[in-house]
């Protein structure tokens, strides 16, 4: 790719997930930052990442994030934590400074963390993701670095997403694996007192979560920490502020068919959308 042409373009703020949770994090942003150009990739053809292995998550995050240079984007936000979790520092530090050191690629892990250290007083957190993004190990390890007194409690989730993905969120199904899971994190750690949702499907379940965590128990939704820490991240970065296009739009794409994705995006978004079908690899 010529390097001066990536440098001079202006565009979108590209937003990556391999499914539809990241609609959530894309909608704190319009919500917070309303004024800029959005462009959502859904690699929902391949979803869900989260039980894939490392190489194949760097692969096909790499291939999103690529197509997005390409439209345009020169500030790419991973909506997804397995991906954020799995690909993200090897894209930072392999592939940026070999494309154009001015290009940025952010994840939903640190501004997540980074909220941690006010929220909870007990300094046990609780973490439920999908197996991929507790399996990395990302979340203890950006935990230590900025507060290495938390103590930090995982659970796997694999049943989660695929019931979101379904519309079953509010199915009896549903409450059972949430239920199932929680009951599991809280046996390991009575002391949690801060609950992250590592998983931008999660919100879907918050009524579930909410019935079965206990009372007293804080939940982290991302998406309102994610949009402040890009609120913060363009008003500290001019240079990058500078190349994001603000005419208020919002584009889809999608690798699935283009009729699926805007029926299951519904669900994330409460409005009509349309979308396009791209080819990423």
């Amino acid at each position: 790719m010529n390097q001066q042409h990536m440098n001079s373009k202006e565009g979108p703020i590209g937003v990556f997930d391999s499914g539809y949770g990241g609609l959530t994090i894309l909608e704190n942003f319009r919500k917070t930052l309303p004024g800029y150009d959005y462009l959502y990739l859904g690699d929902n053809a391949r979803a869900p990442y989260g039980n894939r292995s490392f190489d194949l998550v760097y692969e096909f995050t790499r291939q999103a994030v690529m197509y997005l240079f390409e439209q345009g984007c020169s500030l790419v936000i991973l909506a997804c934590n397995t991906a954020s979790a799995k690909a993200l520092r090897s894209i930072q530090q392999i592939d940026l400074p070999q494309l154009d050191p001015s290009l940025r690629v952010l994840g939903v892990l640190r501004p997540t963390v980074e909220a941690l250290g006010s929220l909870t007083k007990t300094r046990h957190v609780g973490l439920v993701g999908t197996p991929g993004t507790i399996l990395s190990g990302s979340y203890p390890i950006e935990i230590h670095k900025l507060f290495p007194d938390i103590v930090l409690t995982g659970e796997a989730c694999p049943m989660w997403v695929p019931l979101v993905e379904n519309g079953e969120y509010d199915s009896d199904g549903a409450a059972f694996f949430v239920k199932k899971s929680l009951k599991n994190l809280f046996d390991k750690d009575k002391d949690i007192d801060t609950l992250v949702l590592g998983c931008t499907h999660y919100p879907l379940l918050l009524p579930q979560i909410r019935r079965f965590v206990p009372r007293d128990v804080r939940v982290i939704s991302q998406g309102e920490y994610v949009a402040e820490s890009l609120k913060g991240y363009l008003s500290r970065h001019p240079e990058m502020k500078q190349h994001c296009t603000t005419g208020g739009t919002c584009t889809f794409l999608t690798t699935e068919s283009e009729s699926k994705f805007e029926e299951s995006a519904s669900m994330f978004v409460k409005r009509t959308i349309k979308a396009k079908h791209v080819r990423l690899g």
